[in-house]
């Protein structure tokens, strides 16, 4: 695990360095392919970065936020869009960490009036500290108890940790965002459990940042296109099915940083599934012009079991062939013992101090006897 600390470090420094580049590139080469052939290194080099990592913890955090996320920024930047692009007077340390963290720039604002509801996605302390408890029981749940369980249930507990371990981490990113940046972090989950459809599951609920990264780098432009082809309103389908299709490759290429197996192109068929089924619904609802709804009562049910049950399908095998769960719960257990071993450490050296101290404060009232 330290070895895997010391490569994590060096992994990053080389990425803040490479995206410091990248901030000269864009002072001084004008936006279009000269910057894109400028940035193209970079790119290349974050897609090999990851593998540097083999933890599930350090190196999956790794490869998404640079293989896939900065990777997507620094597209858009070669052509003065996205994020990166957004503010001309942009300083060098927010460049570099708004091109690897979901980040929003915003300066600080005001302490949210209590009585004013709270902005989509947004979410109280109250709120991250029960689910920071759910998740500690579900480890210890998965650690002690996953044997006398049925194994769909063991897969219903591993999609609500997964779910879980990305709110609360990427929360803890948040607070230090705003913290040493000034800057808030886009809200990742708005209660995915809660969703009435396949369009407001993937849309407004899991995962929000990689919603708004591939609307402007994939959706957007398809829908441009097929717009000349197909017309306005029936642009929007294919343009799913094209963000999917990407969403698949970038997901295909995450599950090989953490497993480096040969793949199996289930996540693959994962995505263009749910990109079929979502475009059959954007397709249902265009048709009928909002004339028939299903209460909510039946659709977030038939929502979230659709999806919990492809991802058992298609989604998790892939997971438990490179044996992601245990993997991850020996991390926790390294780090646990870890931290153990620092806190005895700090322990026996504040002991250690204290009787120092004490023996010298009586060696001075010996003397003072004397």
């Amino acid at each position: 695990m330290e070895r895997e600390m010391i490569t994590f470090v060096k992994v990053w420094l080389t990425a803040y360095a490479s995206l410091f580049y990248c901030y000269v590139m864009g002072k001084l080469v004008p936006k279009g392919i000269p910057r894109l052939l400028g940035i193209a290194p970079i790119v290349i080099l974050f897609l090999f970065l990851p593998l540097n990592l083999s933890s599930m913890h350090l190196g999956g955090a790794t490869s998404f936020f640079l293989a896939w996320l900065a990777n997507f920024k620094l597209l858009l930047f070669a052509f003065a869009k996205g994020p990166l692009s957004s503010d001309p007077s942009i300083s060098p340390r927010r460049f570099v960490a708004v091109a690897c963290l979901p980040i929003k720039i915003q300066p600080h604002q005001k302490p949210q009036n209590p009585q004013k509801p709270r902005k989509r996605g947004q979410k109280s302390l109250l709120n991250y500290s029960i689910k920071g408890l759910i998740l500690a029981l579900l480890v210890q749940a998965h650690r002690y108890y996953t044997h006398f369980m049925p194994k769909n249930l063991v897969l219903i507990l591993y999609s609500f940790h997964i779910y879980l371990c990305l709110e609360i981490m990427l929360a803890i990113a948040a607070a230090l965002a705003r913290a040493v940046l000034g800057i808030e972090l886009e809200p990742q989950f708005d209660e995915p459990y809660l969703s009435t459809s396949l369009q407001d599951f993937w849309g407004r609920r899991w995962n929000i940042m990689v919603t708004s990264i591939l609307r402007p780098t994939v959706y957007e432009p398809v829908v441009n296109i097929a717009t000349r082809v197909i017309g306005r309103k029936w642009a929007s389908l294919p343009a799913v099915m094209g963000t999917f299709a990407v969403s698949a490759i970038m997901h295909e290429l995450i599950f090989f940083y953490l497993g480096r197996l040969k793949s199996t192109w289930e996540i693959t068929w994962f995505f263009v599934l749910h990109g079929a089924c979502l475009t059959a619904e954007i397709g249902l609802k265009k048709a009928v012009a909002g004339k028939f709804r299903l209460p909510r009562i039946v659709s977030g049910p038939l929502t979230v079991g659709f999806v919990m049950v492809t991802g058992f399908w298609l989604f998790f095998p892939p997971l438990l062939r490179f044996q992601a769960d245990v993997r991850a719960f020996e991390e926790y257990a390294a780090v646990g013992a870890f931290l153990k071993n620092v806190g005895s450490a700090l322990t026996l050296k504040t002991m250690n101090a204290t009787r120092l101290i004490m023996h010298i404060s009586q060696l001075d009232e010996n003397k003072n006897g004397t």
